[in-house]
């Protein structure tokens, strides 16, 4: 079968699961159910591009055959059968890049871990404003976010902070965030430093697609639970009950902590999230790379193990090395203003797996 007939198989599929959908989510009985209703509306909004695109495809075929029987008798219709073959070959490549084979996870919301590495205390400042970035952007994007876990430096920033991020209506966060993970390195003049001097700092961005329990089972038997007295900088007590919650994961040696909250039940439940979302990831890792050699050239520019971006604040700029982006707004970026940066990277996947593709 060519790759012509594949794509008009998904297509057709595509356009049929859209037509069901739209059946199933008129039905009031399926509201009652909110995550599902949730879900589909999700699945809904994620083919409504590819819908759009196939029927605009369609319209445009269907003037241009009229526009060329006109112009056989009337030549003024030939610059507008011109203009609509121009407009059917960008909307084919459209959705050619939309029918490409998806990340299982593209409609799942995250969670996002910060941890502070090389250059101590700066390293955990540069960690705040990384946090405060990932939340301007998701508050951009109409997200919401919620800390989960968060280890304070004795100087300001964060040795350890875990967020979860949720969409509120259809749009994905992981499509949109899944790309940040890796070193993100700062070279910038510390607080700390009298001689003036540019220091480079590296800090850890873990980014998790967030699993629902679904996804993940997870065995009591295979947990060890301890709890511990919460602590802020320097060892001071933030509450007088032992309400922190370490959990490890024995099969996999996966430990996770929340000290966040009140009580020991929701810093449980916390933790309990997080670790889900490590155990997902870490057999997406599995699965990926037991794949193909050629599976795995697809994301090679993308790859989220290394260092991924440097934020250069004496020239004000952000360079991503992994597909050469930069840009001498460094201050806006910080301030939430990613879109740049990230549709960089989408474009460089997009192009990869086209490539890939042919």
């Amino acid at each position: 079968m060519s790759s012509s007939d594949t794509g008009s198989d998904r297509l057709a599929g595509l356009l049929s699961e859209h037509a069901e959908l739209e059946l199933e989510l008129a039905d009031p009985a399926v509201h009652a159910d909110t995550a599902r209703a949730r879900r589909l509306g999700r699945r809904y909004a994620q083919l409504a591009p590819v819908v759009e695109t196939a029927r605009a495809l369609d319209a445009a075929r269907d003037d241009l055959s009229a526009a060329q029987e006109l112009a056989a008798e009337d030549a003024s219709f030939a610059a507008e059968a011109e203009g609509l073959q121009v407009r059917i070959g960008e909307l084919t490549q459209q959705l050619t890049e939309q029918l490409l084979p998806k990340d299982p996870d593209d409609d799942k919301d995250v969670i996002l871990e910060i941890k502070a590495g090389e250059g101590g205390a700066e390293s955990a400042l540069f960690a705040g404003d990384l946090l405060r970035m990932y939340l301007r952007y998701a508050e951009r994007r109409g997200w919401a976010t919620e800390v989960l876990d968060a280890v304070d430096a004795e100087l300001g920033g964060y040795k350890d902070v875990a967020v979860a991020i949720k969409a509120r209506g259809p749009e994905a966060v992981w499509s949109r965030l899944k790309f940040e993970g890796g070193v993100h390195r700062v070279q910038r003049v510390p607080v700390t430093e009298s001689q003036g001097r540019i220091h480079t700092s590296a800090v850890g961005v873990l980014v998790l697609p967030e699993a629902e329990e679904v996804d993940v089972s997870v065995d009591p038997g295979d947990l060890r639970i301890d709890v511990f007295r919460s602590s802020g900088p320097g060892g001071q007590s933030v509450n007088t009950t032992d309400s922190a919650v370490r959990i490890t994961h024995l099969p996999s040696g996966i430990v996770v902590s929340s000290q966040n909250e009140k009580s020991q039940l929701q810093n449980r439940e916390s933790a309990l999230r997080v670790l889900r979302s490590r155990l997902l990831a870490a057999a997406r890792d599995e699965a990926a790379a037991a794949a193909s050699d050629a599976r795995r050239s697809q994301v090679r520019t993308v790859d989220r193990s290394e260092r991924v971006r440097t934020y250069n604040f004496p020239e004000n700029r952000i360079s991503d090395h992994r597909v050469g982006f930069k840009a001498h707004n460094l201050d806006a970026v910080l301030d939430g203003e990613l879109d740049p940066v990230i549709d960089a990277l989408t474009a460089a996947h997009t192009a990869e797996l086209l490539a890939a593709g042919s």
